[in-house]
């Protein structure tokens, strides 16, 4: 197997290259070659975007008639991946750079395009300063301002550098924290010395309340005296005043009493007719009080039960 690795042939004696038959071929031949796209691209026909590094097969040929300090400037063929629409795109070696020819457009080229544009402007100012020797000294005086005003920015910002390489960060730390705790024990200071005020305050308030409602006050009732309790009537005679109360005295006289009649009877024993008394004022009662006689021993309540007595005789009668 080591004779698949030998790269030198076999040449026989006789072997005389002169007599190979050379081919002719074309000059615009096409060769098919694996290769990337070189940049971002967008087809024209169908939109599709075609990134950077999507490989492709691709056919190749030389372009004619177009040389770049002796290189020749290759073309390519690819083929859209969405509607097959061909694309064409060459090299352009002056640029080290690839140019679209045919079938999409370069996408993401600002900074080409600017670059391009800072070439437009160079040149025509060249073209300037050759047919115009005042635009010359211009230029000059424009250049020389510019340039003064970049050494003095680059002046100031070394200055403000070397400031902050002498600035001591642990000093300032150290400064602000020690600024930090005498303002905190100030604010608690301050805080202390308002709450002892408010208390203060709130002393003085509470004793003029207490002087004025002690000068305001009633005078204190008097204590019962706990043997009092023995001088009160019996339970007996609070009894009898609650039924004198309610009911009226046995042997007193009633306002009910002129409402009562009394039945009169005869010696011959014939009931007399009941006089009725006139219940039209007060006088007429009175009057009709003054004419009945009563038993002396008679109370209200024998009286009611006289009266309907003759109540009842009458009816029967």
């Amino acid at each position: 197997m080591s004779e698949r690795k030998v790269l030198n042939k076999y040449y026989p004696p006789d072997f005389d290259p002169s007599k190979i038959p050379k081919l002719k071929l074309p000059k615009d031949r096409q060769y098919v070659v694996r290769l990337m796209a070189p940049f971002n691209m967008r087809c024209k026909t169908c939109g599709e975007y075609i990134y950077k590094g999507k490989k492709f097969n691709a056919r190749k040929e030389t372009v004619q008639n177009e040389v770049y300090l002796g290189l020749p400037i290759f073309r390519f063929y690819i083929k859209c991946t969405r509607c097959l629409a061909e694309i064409t795109f060459k090299t352009d070696p002056e640029n080290t750079d690839y140019t679209v020819e045919h079938g999409a457009t370069r996408n993401f080229q600002a900074e080409k395009l600017l670059e391009e544009e800072e070439k437009r402007v160079q040149k025509e100012r060249e073209d300037e300063e050759l047919n115009n020797p005042m635009k010359v000294l211009e230029n000059r005086t424009k250049d020389s301002k510019l340039e003064m005003e970049v050494l003095e920015n680059l002046q100031e910002l070394k200055d403000l550098n070397q400031r902050q390489a002498h600035v001591d960060f642990e000093a300032m730390l150290r400064q602000h924290r020690l600024s930090e705790e005498a303002r905190q024990k100030q604010e608690q200071e301050e805080d202390e010395r308002e709450a002892a005020s408010l208390v203060e305050e709130s002393r003085k308030r509470r004793l003029l309340e207490d002087s004025d409602s002690e000068e305001d006050a009633p005078a204190p009732a008097p204590r019962p005296n706990p043997t009092a309790i023995l001088d009160e009537a019996p339970k007996a005679k609070r009894k009898a005043e609650t039924w004198e109360r309610s009911v009226g005295t046995l042997g007193g006289r009633s306002q009910l009493s002129g409402l009562v009649v009394v039945k009169k009877v005869d010696l011959a024993g014939t009931p007399a007719r009941p006089q009725k008394a006139a219940t039209t004022g007060p006088v007429k009662n009175r009057e009709a009080s003054v004419a009945v006689p009563r038993t002396p021993a008679a109370s209200s309540l024998s009286q009611l039960g006289a009266y309907s007595d003759s109540e009842e005789d009458s009816g029967s009668n």
